[in-house]
This record gives C-alpha cells, sequence and structure tokens, in this order.
C-alpha cells in the first residue's frame, strides 16, 4: 500500500550520506499553449531513462533568463510543435498550409539555440525542433512539403508510438553510429521540413521521397536534428536520448575542469586585426579571439603578440608593415599600445599578467588573463637595450624569427641560410632573454639555429605554435629528434591549429590536431606539450574554429581518457613550469 507520510518518502534522501547528483542537467524547451507553457510527457521520461536530469525551459526571450539557463545546462532539447513564422526565414509571404504559428516560442528558442551552438552545449532537435536548428544557423525550411512533386503523406494519423516510413541513414554519420544502421522505421507528424541545411550542417537522413530527415553538424560539433519524433518510440527512439545525455555528460565534466584549473593558449596574432576597428568586448566576427569568445570557450589566458612582418630583400619595414611607422621597435610599441586601449580599457573583465601569480589572481577574481609577447625579434633591431624595453613593457617571450632570416638566426622558410643558424648578435640576445626573464621562442626558426639555441640558452626553451614534421613534412614543424632534444632540456612544444601544419592536402580538423598532440606525447612526454592555436594568424580548424571552441580540445581529451592531472599540464601547466624556471632568473 502506498505510503503518504513524507517522513517516509524523504528517508532516501536523508538517511544515507549526503550526495549531489552528477548527472548532466537537459534543458527542454516547451510549448505555448493560451497561459500554460507544456511539454509532452514522453521528451523528459526519455531524458530520465536516459541518464539525464530535465529541466523545462519557458518560451522567455530575457536575456538575463536566456544567459542564466545556458549556464545551468549541459544540453539542449530543441522540442516539436507549431510552424515558426515565415518572416524569420526571410519569407516574405506565408504558406497557404501555415497553421498554428507560436510567436511566443518563435524568437526564444532562435536566441537560444544560436547562443547554445556558440558555447558548444550539445543539442537534438525534434520536429519542429530540427527546424529550429535550420533556421537559427543559416538554413532554410519548406512552409509546407505538400507542395512538392515526390512527395508521399508525412503527416500520418497511426498512434504516435507506431513507426509509419523508414529513413535512409549516411554511414559514417552521427546518426549511423548511433544505430548502426543505414535504414529504420520511424513515425513522422510534419508537413514543413528542412529544405537546406546551410553551410553548419548535413544532410544525415532523407525519406524515400528526398525529403530531410536528419541534419547533423558538419564542424564536428554534438549537434543533431531529426524530423520524426523519437519520444515517442520508447527503447526505438532512446538511443537518441542516450546520445544527447552522453554528450552533455562529457561538457559537463569539461566545464568542471575548467572551474578547477587554469587553462592559457599560448599564441594568437589577434592584434593584427586592431587597424580594422576590432571591437574586443563585442562578439566581433573580425577577430577569432574577443571576450564573448574567450567567454564561450571557457580559456582563461592568451598569449597575445605583436607579430612583424619580415621584409623580402630590398624592402624596408615600412614597406611591409600594417600602420604608418618606419622601424619595427615603433611598430611593437604601437601594437603594445593597442592592447592597452582595445582589450585591457575595461580591468573588470580582462587584466595584464606577467606570471603565474597575476593569473592565478585574475581567475579567483573572475577576469581573464592577457599576457604579449613578440613574433619576430626583428622588434629588437640591431640594440640589445631593446630587450630590456620589452621586458619592461611585460612580455614574456619573443620568437626569434618568422618567414625570412632577420639579424637574430635563420628562419624555417624563405630562409638564405644568413647565418648559418643563430647569428653572434642572436646568441647576445638569447642570454640577455635568459637574464631577463623572458622565453626564447623557437617556433619558425630553421633546424640548425634551433639546435644552436637549445645550446645558447641556460633555460629551456619553447617553441609557442608548432606541429610535428612526422605527420606533415612541411619545414615549420619539428621532427622527432628536435622534439626530444627540446624536451631533454626541459622545454615545450605548444601543437597549433594552423591548417597547414596539420595537413599537408589542407583538410585539417579538430581530429588532427588531437593526432599532432598526441604523436608529440608519445615523442617528448606528456610534461612538454600544449596548446598554442595561432588564431587570427589563420590557425582555425573545424571543431576548433576560434577562441569560442577551445573547450571542444578539452572535451577531446576527456574522451581520449586523460586525467585531469595530465589535462592541466597540457592546458598551461607545462608552459608554466617553463616560464617560472625563466622568469627565475
Amino acid at each position: 500500500m502506498k505510503s503518504f507520510n513524507l517522513n517516509t518518502q524523504l528517508a532516501d534522501f536523508y538517511d544515507n550520506k549526503p550526495q549531489t547528483s552528477r548527472r548532466p542537467i537537459i534543458g527542454i524547451t516547451t510549448n505555448y499553449e493560451g497561459v500554460d507553457a507544456t511539454v509532452r510527457d514522453r521528451y523528459y521520461h526519455q531524458i530520465i531513462a536516459a541518464g539525464g536530469t530535465p529541466v523545462l525551459i519557458p518560451p522567455v526571450a530575457d536575456r538575463n533568463v536566456l544567459l542564466d539557463t545556458l549556464e545551468t545546462i549541459d544540453a539542449l532539447l530543441l522540442t516539436g510543435g507549431g510552424d515558426f513564422n515565415p518572416l524569420w526565414a526571410d519569407e516574405e509571404e506565408p504558406s497557404p498550409a501555415l497553421h498554428n504559428i507560436n510567436n511566443v516560442r518563435d524568437l526564444p528558442e532562435l536566441l537560444i539555440t544560436r547562443l547554445a551552438f556558440d558555447r558548444q552545449i550539445p543539442m537534438l532537435g525534434i520536429c519542429r525542433g530540427v527546424q529550429t536548428l535550420a533556421m537559427a544557423l543559416g538554413g532554410r525550411v519548406h512552409q509546407d512539403i505538400s507542395h512538392e512533386p515526390t512527395n508521399y503523406k508525412h503527416s500520418q494519423d497511426a498512434d504516435r508510438s507506431e513507426p509509419t516510413h523508414t529513413v535512409e541513414i549516411e554511414r559514417g554519420s552521427v546518426l549511423y553510429n548511433i544505430y548502426k544502421e543505414e535504414r529504420i522505421f520511424v513515425n513522422s507528424f510534419h508537413h514543413q521540413a528542412v529544405a537546406a541545411p546551410g553551410e553548419r550542417f548535413k544532410i544525415t537522413a532523407r525519406a524515400l521521397d528526398g525529403v530531410v530527415e536528419a541534419i547533423e553538424s558538419s564542424e564536428h560539433k554534438a549537434v543533431l536534428g531529426v524530423q520524426w519524433h523519437p519520444e515517442w518510440l520508447g527503447e526505438d527512439g532512446l538511443p537518441l536520448f542516450k546520445w544527447l545525455v552522453e554528450e552533455g555528460d562529457v561538457l559537463r565534466r569539461a566545464k568542471l575542469f575548467h572551474q578547477r584549473n587554469l587553462t592559457l593558449d599560448s599564441h594568437c596574432d589577434t592584434p593584427m586585426f586592431f587597424p580594422q576597428g576590432v571591437c574586443f568586448e563585442q562578439r566581433d566576427p573580425k577577430v577569432l579571439y574577443d571576450l564573448h569568445k574567450m567567454n564561450e570557450g571557457r580559456t582563461d589566458a592568451v598569449t597575445m603578440v605583436a607579430y612583424l612582418p619580415q621584409p623580402k630583400p630590398g624592402e624596408t619595414f615600412a614597406d611591409v608593415s600594417p600602420f604608418h611607422v618606419d622601424t619595427p621597435k615603433t611598430y611593437a610599441d604601437l601594437i603594445f599600445d593597442k592592447i592597452d586601449e582595445i582589450v585591457l580599457s575595461d580591468s573588470r573583465y580582462i587584466a595584464l599578467a606577467r606570471n603565474r601569480e597575476d593569473l592565478l589572481r585574475n581567475k579567483r577574481e573572475g577576469r581573464k588573463s592577457l599576457m604579449i609577447g613578440i613574433e619576430n625579434g626583428l622588434a629588437i633591431e640591431n640594440d640589445l637595450h631593446n630587450v630590456q624595453h620589452f621586458a619592461d613593457r611585460g612580455i614574456v617571450y619573443i620568437t626569434l624569427c618568422h618567414n625570412g632570416d632577420n639579424q637574430i638566426c635563420d628562419s624555417a622558410r624563405r630562409t638564405l641560410n644568413t647565418h648559418g643558424g643563430v647569428s653572434p648578435f642572436g646568441a647576445e640576445v638569447i642570454r640577455e632573454m635568459n637574464r631577463l626573464g623572458v622565453m626564447v621562442d623557437m617556433s619558425h626558426a630553421g633546424e640548425k639555429s634551433f639546435y644552436d639555441a637549445l645550446d645558447i640558452s641556460t633555460k629551456p626553451i619553447v617553441c609557442s605554435h608548432s606541429n610535428c614534421k612526422a605527420l606533415c613534412d612541411v619545414p615549420r614543424n619539428l621532427t622527432d629528434d628536435q622534439m626530444r632534444a627540446l624536451a631533454a632540456k626541459g622545454g615545450v612544444c605548444q601543437i597549433t591549429l594552423y591548417n597547414g601544419f596539420l595537413r599537408t592536402d589542407g583538410r585539417a580538423c579538430i581530429t588532427d590536431a588531437m593526432e599532432h598532440l598526441e604523436h608529440a606525447i608519445s615523442v617528448m612526454g606528456i610534461d612538454h606539450v600544449g596548446l598554442g592555436t595561432d588564431f587570427d594568424g589563420d590557425g582555425g580548424v573545424p571543431g576548433l574554429a576560434d577562441a569560442s571552441e577551445l573547450i571542444n580540445f578539452t572535451k577531446e581529451l576527456l574522451r581520449r581518457r586523460y586525467s585531469e592531472e595530465d589535462m592541466a599540464k597540457i592546458w598551461g601547466g607545462n608552459w608554466l613550469r617553463v616560464m617560472d624556471e625563466v622568469q627565475r632568473g
């Protein structure tokens, strides 16, 4: 007999040790009917059966509510329901078959979908939900598929739990990996459908008449939409909800890692875009790093460099400088002034960091950290005193050269073998950097220059953004012997996301970046690797395309079962160990 004693019901909660659930929180969008926000119970029962904790999201477009919701959930379920207003799809005239437009739902769901996408939150769209994905992210929706000439009936009269037709699934897709079948039976209750998925999605299932039945991310993201209703299909529909919950759990664990650990990207070139009027506090499409993207990707710190283009023989620096300046030193100073003006103008959100203590303090106080460096020792000109000048400005490293030989050393690319490695002046520069606690960065350097620097420096050196020549045979990458020598001297190699340094065919993605990382680990050991994205210096690949996607790097490490200790080393711990040693002088 059922007990109606509340204390008896509470016994399961109170008579054991205190426990916090570790189930991922799955947000479920709700329908709107008159004065009620509603949802079919099948949705949340399937989420519970899949191992998640469901939370209902009312159709509200309030900015703070949406942002707080997205901070809370680990995955998002976009549910079925009425039609979208065609004006959201830039279609001025409604179809005669359009009905049940739900103006209360439209804007909140389009907003939360776009914002969740920016935050790498896994999403599953069902029926209207797959159309929401398409409309929010660059696709198009048929207002009424009954006008399509090859169509058969997609809005069935059968019970919702009864499969009524089949869909054909693309091999190799996420959907295929979920069901392990090329053809499955589904139910269908719709007259709208995705007309074109847009660039961010690919079609992975169709009905026999060609109507789109499923789309998924083309950018290695956990985003999937289906036109049928798996919430009504019991065990047959459950695999989709298990996929969503599992992806939500990976994000949940990634967010916990970022809360507990400092994460640092050792190299980006965002200041190159400052002449274009970058607005760093806004989500600026001109750059891959801004404050919004750092927050979305949950990265704590980045080193922004003053990149100096190397003049070719016969050119002056003024010929190649993006700003109207005559000398390399003046240019680097101007870049650092721009960083102060554009990035560091509001210290509530981001602040300069010069050492580990600054980084940790900024994280505790809720600020992002910016470190600065120089890419191309051309900025030193021919004056050793300029090393002191830039050290006083707060730089943490100098990349000794770029593409082409300079006064310090020979480059890996466009080299004329000017010095046969590091020049006598370059040796003085390295020793002065050691004295002043500035890291020596040998990314871009020729192989002989690299080994010369290892011999000259009394401190470990770094490669702030370099990959593995064994996997991508280009001059800029490091041989296995170079990586072993770097590790033997205590240095670190930061894997970069520059497409051409990951694959020679230019078709790299997040998987290739992970392969370079794991090859470097196999050669150097876990204590000598990290990440230097080269964002805004042509770095960025599908899955890790800008700073907002850097949490995907953490998710990949979790999928590959790295321990939290090793992940912390990769995500900046190794870099900071070298920086600490160099800065001790």
